[in-house]
């Protein structure tokens, strides 16, 4: 079992002039290596493609690394036993590594996003039952806001591995509409009514062009289906300006929007 108390003891020891005397200058030798060190990273990392906080993350951890190093070559040169002192930093790194395992996760999932953009800051997206705009991606969550205003925060460790979805990514999104008509409209009466809806509504993408297809036959009515396209940042507002020109246009060509009906009979109970 490791003697905690032996070991801090052995760390502490009884430090000589010349002990005192080495450590300062090779604390002054470590400390210009670390900024010259330093210095080469940042030119390294500004050559290459990568963010500006993925090199900033990267930056921190070569700074963390550097400064741990010279800690332990100060410590050696004041005659700290070396052995005593790895010791005490593997067993407060463990216990480190398992009360943040969540954290480190989710910051491997940070970087993992950062490097390879499913998704920028701007963008809609879906992922895990929850979708919004993205609204900030830091090492330990994203943040999104919901289309009812809510603010999201996704752990990143979830994230990288699961499902997303980037509705923003292609610059448009297609819009879905389905539409239902009675039976004893004419097919050539609904669609030219859905195209005249569509004709009707701002911000609809000519390219691709504008559809309606009869897609089911339901219990009350005929379904009809209009797919079409608008600018990403145009989506809600132009879906919802085309339910109301298709309902508009469905009144002036006079086609019933079925609805599904109930008939009671009443009858007297037998005397």
């Amino acid at each position: 079992m490791f003697d905690l108390n032996g070991a801090l003891e052995r760390f502490a020891g009884k430090l000589a002039l010349e002990n005192i005397l080495a450590a300062a200058v090779t604390l002054l030798v470590c400390m210009v290596a670390v900024r010259l060190l330093l210095k080469l990273a940042r030119r390294l990392l500004s050559r290459t493609k990568l963010e500006e906080r993925i090199r900033r993350y990267i930056l921190m951890l070569v700074k963390l690394v550097l400064y741990t190093l010279t800690v332990v070559f100060t410590a050696g040169s004041l005659g700290v036993n070396m052995t005593s002192l790895v010791a005490l930093l593997s067993v407060g790194s463990l216990g480190v590594t398992l009360a943040a395992e969540d954290v480190l996760g989710n910051v491997a999932g940070g970087l993992v996003i950062l490097s390879s953009h499913p998704f920028a800051i701007g963008d809609f997206i879906e992922s895990g039952g929850v979708s919004g705009t993205v609204e900030e991606i830091s090492l330990n969550h994203t943040r999104l806001i919901t289309p009812d205003g809510l603010t999201a925060l996704l752990p990143n460790k979830e994230l990288a591995a699961s499902k997303v979805t980037n509705y923003t990514t292609l610059g448009r999104r297609r819009i879905v509409w389905k539409m239902s008509a009675a039976y004893d409209a004419p097919t050539e009466t609904v669609k030219t009514a859905c195209y005249r809806a569509v004709e009707a509504t701002e911000h609809i993408l000519p390219d691709p062009a504008p559809a309606v297809y009869l897609t089911a036959f339901g219990e009350s009515g005929i379904d009809f289906t209009v797919y079409c396209w608008a600018l990403a940042e145009d989506f809600w507002t132009t879906q919802f300006a085309l339910a109301e020109n298709l309902r508009a246009e469905f009144a002036k060509a006079q086609v019933e929007i079925p609805y599904n009906k109930l008939d009671v009979q009443i009858t007297k109970a037998p005397k």
